[in-house]
Formats: structure tokens, C-alpha cells, sequence
């Protein structure tokens, strides 16, 4: 039986890898998701044959139960609450193993009286002190995107101190505790030490940079679960957690390159910190703006022959991918060439862009990256910025003194026209007024994006 069990991990293991490779094209990404799924489930199953500490019938109604609230939020939560849900789920990732550690730590230590080998100790340590900060830092997450707390950095004198001390006590604590598993004190007080570590890292991140964030934690809780592995020496775990660690490490380090700023410059205080300040934003001339109306932007989109559209946020909130998909098609019934142009950080978490134009039936091989559309803007007619703020702002360019300056941002104020669709003249997570919007070739079309652009794509029929 132990045989079979270690087969089944192996499959498993085979088919999460195979899976994350298909996850990255399109067109198998669905079928890399199945697979995935049926790797998990070989896994689970393997894992319940295995345990011995409860009973059957316990297990299955804890599956059954996680099943029914995981497919009652797949059906309540919407496309725009990802990212939250997203964080959430990180949380409760680096809880799972936080407690699993703990609870094993604590039954052969106090329970049957056995003594931790070197290797065991220093696992459940790293599965205490990741799980503990990646659990309250993925909270921490979760309330500034969902807005249960200010988005803004929140920052006091002596903060990344505090967090350094905070940081070497843990470890001091670990090696204390390697001398001595038998007195849980020391564990109780490391959980503690992560739990607040998890608080004071995340706390003084601003919005904008919550994407690195989320994917940060991820690798995390990623290292949390592998970690957890050694301790209940489960391989499939081992190897799960190191995926799950490994490519949230290398996500973070590309949407940092997509930003170009260091790790280090995101933890130790983002552009959410930079605005709170609120020099940057006092500074620089007052934008004056062109406004259009519908009719008059439904005889622009009329007369061009190349458009680019640029979604950013703001199409998220108002729910407006499915009337950005049906003005395109429009236009590409007009022989209009359209395209969209995606920002690596656009929206609040890697790829936000891509699922949402995805679920309206965007063709994929319309969605184009940044550094592959930013040189075709000088030779486009019409940008259609949707919602999106600081990922089109010059000012990361030519403004030194802008906190966002250095951040590769796409071109469009290069194209002939600019028309950008905003609610109201609101500033972007930097905190900063944009540029663009007071560019000679920029028009603003005020109002809700979803009914804009209805109205527009009404207009453009009647052309």
C-alpha cells in the first residue's frame, strides 16, 4: 500500500507540473486547469488512504464541506474580486500549514513524548514563521483591495526597525527552540512573532503596488506548504510547495521588472507610501482637459483605420469588458485593425486584464504585451484608454520627480488621438494627476465606462 501511495504522489506530482506548463498558452490553459485538478485529487486521495489519525467519514465531510463553500464563492464572486479572493486564499494557505505544523509539532512533543530531529524542527519553525506572516499579510491584502482599510501605506517612525527586530527575534527563537522542542513556549511565541511580522510588512504598501504583493504571498505560502512537507514527510506536498513557491518568485520578479523598481523598493515602502506625502501630487502646472461627447468620439472611432484599446481598472469595476468587446468587434466589422495593448500591472493582479477580456470572448491573439504594441502607438490613429491611470502617464518618463518616474508605462500619447473613458478626473494607486490627460491630443469621455460605451457603440451603428 505504501507503494501505491508513493506512485500516486509521483503521478501527481508529474501532473501539476505538465499542468502549470499548459497553463501558459492560451488555448491550453483550460485543459492545463484539468489537469491540475485531477493531479490534486490523486493527491488527496493518496493522502486519505495514508492518514490514520482520523477517521473516513471525518475527512470526506470536511471535503464536502470545503467543496460547498469553495463552489458557492466560485458562483458569488465576481470577476472584479479576484485579486481579493485571490489574497484571501493565500491567507488561508499559509494558515493551513501555520496550524498543521503546529498541531504535529505539538502531538509528538507533548502528546506522545517523542523527541523532533534537526530536520523536523527547523521545518515546522519555517512552516510556523512563513504560514504566520503570509496568513496576516494576505489579510492585510484582502482589506485594502476590498477597501476595508485605506489602500494607502500606513507608516509610522521606526516601522522597518521594529520589523528587523521582529525578524531576528524569530530566528533567536528558532535556535532556542532546536535546544529544546520539548518546552512549546518558544513555538507559541514564534507563531506570535509571524502573525504580527505578517501585519507590520504589509501595512506600509501601498495600492499600487498590491499586484507584487499578491504574488509575493503566494510564493509564501507556496514555501509554507513545502515546508509543512518535511514536516509530515509527504513528498507530493514537498513538491507542490516548491512549485507553488518557485513560480510565485518568479512572477513577483518579473512584475517588479514590469515596474522597474527592486523587491526591496516594494516591501520597504511603494508608490503608496510616496503619495501619502502628497508632495508629488501638489507639484507640477494644473491639467486642463478636453472633454468630448459620444456623438462627436462616435465620428472619430468612424474615421480611423488602425485603434488600439487600453483597459485598465476602471473597466473592471464598472464591468465593461463585454461592451469593449462588442465596440471592437463593431469596429473591425468597419475595417478598423483593433488590438488591445496590456500593461504587466494593469489592474490589481498579474494577468487582471487578460481574464476579464477572456471571459467577454476577446480573442487572445488581440491581446497584446506591453513591450511588443509600445513602438505601434506612433502609428496608430485612435487609443481608447479604458480605466486605466498611472500604466498610461507620461510622467514615468519625463518627471523625475514623479514617484512612479522609471516605470515602463505604454506610449499612447504618441497615436494621432487619445480618448480616454474616466468616471470623473480621479488619480490612479500613485496618488498623482496624469499627464496625459492634458495632452493636445487627448480627449476625455466622462461618465461610466459600461453605459459610455453602450451609448457609443449605439452611436457608431447609426454612422
Amino acid at each position: 500500500m505504501n507503494i501505491i501511495i508513493q506512485i500516486s504522489y509521483l503521478v501527481a506530482s508529474v501532473l501539476f507540473i505538465i499542468g502549470i506548463k499548459m497553463l501558459g498558452r492560451t488555448k491550453t490553459a483550460r485543459k492545463g486547469n484539468i489537469v491540475s485538478s485531477v493531479g490534486m485529487f490523486i493527491a488527496i486521495l493518496a493522502t486519505v488512504i495514508q492518514v490514520e489519525a482520523i477517521s473516513l467519514i471525518d475527512i470526506f465531510i470536511c471535503i464536502l464541506i470545503g467543496s460547498v463553500i469553495g463552489i458557492i464563492i466560485a458562483i458569488k464572486v465576481q470577476m472584479t474580486k479576484i485579486p481579493e479572493m485571490v489574497a484571501l486564499f493565500n491567507g488561508f494557505g499559509g494558515l493551513a500549514s501555520l496550524s498543521v505544523a503546529f498541531s504535529d509539532f505539538w502531538f509528538n512533543t507533548q502528546i506522545r513524548g517523542v523527541d523532533v530531529d534537526m530536520i523536523t524542527g527547523i521545518s515546522v519553525a519555517l512552516s510556523i514563521l512563513i504560514g504566520g506572516i503570509t496568513f496576516t499579510g494576505s489579510l492585510v491584502a484582502f482589506m485594502k483591495l476590498n477597501g476595508s482599510i485605506s489602500g494607502r501605506a500606513i507608516v509610522f517612525s521606526g516601522q522597518h526597525l521594529i520589523n528587523l527586530i521582529l525578524l531576528l527575534l524569530a530566528i533567536a527563537i528558532t535556535v532556542f527552540a532546536l535546544t529544546d522542542f520539548a518546552n512549546p513556549t518558544y513555538i507559541i511565541v514564534l507563531g506570535v512573532i509571524a502573525l504580527a511580522l505578517g501585519l507590520l510588512v504589509v501595512i506600509p504598501i501601498g495600492g499600487a503596488d498590491m499586484p507584487v504583493v499578491i504574488s509575493l504571498l503566494n510564493s509564501y505560502s507556496g514555501m509554507a506548504a513545502c515546508a509543512t512537507g518535511f514536516v509530515l514527510n509527504n513528498n507530493v506536498l514537498i513538491v507542490s510547495g516548491a512549485l507553488v513557491g518557485a513560480s510565485g518568485i518568479i512572477l513577483t520578479q518579473i512584475m517588479c521588472k514590469a515596474m522597474n523598481r527592486s523587491l526591496a523598493n516594494v516591501l520597504l515602502g511603494g508608490f503608496g507610501q510616496t503619495s501619502a506625502g502628497g508632495a508629488a501630487a501638489a507639484d507640477g502646472p494644473q491639467i486642463v482637459v478636453k472633454e468630448v461627447g459620444v456623438e462627436e468620439a462616435a465620428q472619430i472611432f468612424d474615421s480611423v483605420s488602425s485603434l488600439i484599446i487600453v483597459p485598465g481598472y476602471g473597466m473592471a469595476v464598472a464591468q465593461a469588458q463585454h461592451t469593449i468587446r462588442e465596440l471592437s468587434e463593431l469596429c473591425e466589422k468597419k475595417g478598423i485593425n483593433v488590438r488591445f495593448a496590456i500593461h504587466p500591472v494593469a489592474g490589481r493582479m498579474p494577468g487582471h486584464m487578460n481574464v476579464l477580456l477572456a471571459e467577454a470572448n476577446v480573442s487572445y491573439d488581440k491581446l497584446i504585451e506591453m513591450d511588443e504594441i509600445n513602438d505601434d502607438f506612433a502609428n496608430t490613429d485612435l487609443v481608447f484608454v479604458v480605466g486605466a491611470n498611472d500604466v498610461v502617464n507620461p510622467a514615468a518618463k519625463t518627471n523625475p520627480s514623479s514617484p512612479i518616474f522609471g516605470m515602463p508605462v505604454l506610449n499612447v500619447e504618441k497615436a494621432q488621438t487619445v480618448i480616454v473613458s474616466k468616471r470623473s478626473m480621479g488619480k490612479g494607486y500613485a496618488g498623482i494627476e496624469n499627464e496625459l490627460f492634458g495632452a493636445d491630443n487627448c480627449l476625455m469621455l466622462f461618465g461610466d465606462a459600461k453605459q459610455t460605451i453602450t451609448k457609443l457603440v449605439g452611436e457608431i451603428k447609426e454612422l
